[in-house]
């Protein structure tokens, strides 16, 4: 079961409800806590087990220029995320490559600007995509 629970600041608690589920309002002091707390609501409710009740977070802090400041701020660590998975892909596959032309780890460590070590793990972890 999927419900959404929202969440609102209030004094230093976060007020939390699940619209459409009965007598859910619960209440926590972080927001980590919110999914638990739901799951455990949304059970005694609903009747279904709170492992099978899956929580979306929505949040309201009261300041809407921070709370856009902070989802700009996520969109750029998961885009650095996959930036850096693709990084990693691209030297891997370069490495293999230039390990089939023969070259030592050292040299392409001083090509792509790694330590022999990268190389080496980099070279191992081709291998096993190979």
């Amino acid at each position: 079961m999927k419900v959404t629970a929202k969440a609102t600041r209030c004094g230093g608690w976060w007020v939390v409800e699940v619209p459409g589920v009965e007598a859910s309002l619960t209440q926590v002091r972080r927001l980590d806590q919110v999914s638990a707390m739901v799951a455990d609501a949304v059970h005694l409710v609903e009747d279904v087990p709170a492992e099978d009740i899956e929580v979306v977070l929505d949040y309201e802090i009261g300041d809407s220029a921070a709370l856009m400041e902070a989802r700009a701020a996520h969109l750029q660590v998961e885009s650095a995320a996959h930036a850096q998975e693709c990084a990693a892909r691209a030297s891997r596959a370069a490495v293999v490559h230039l390990r089939r032309s023969g070259l030592s780890v050292r040299d392409i460590g001083v090509i792509l600007e790694l330590s022999p070590q990268r190389v080496s793990q980099l070279d191992r972890a081709g291998a096993r995509t190979r």
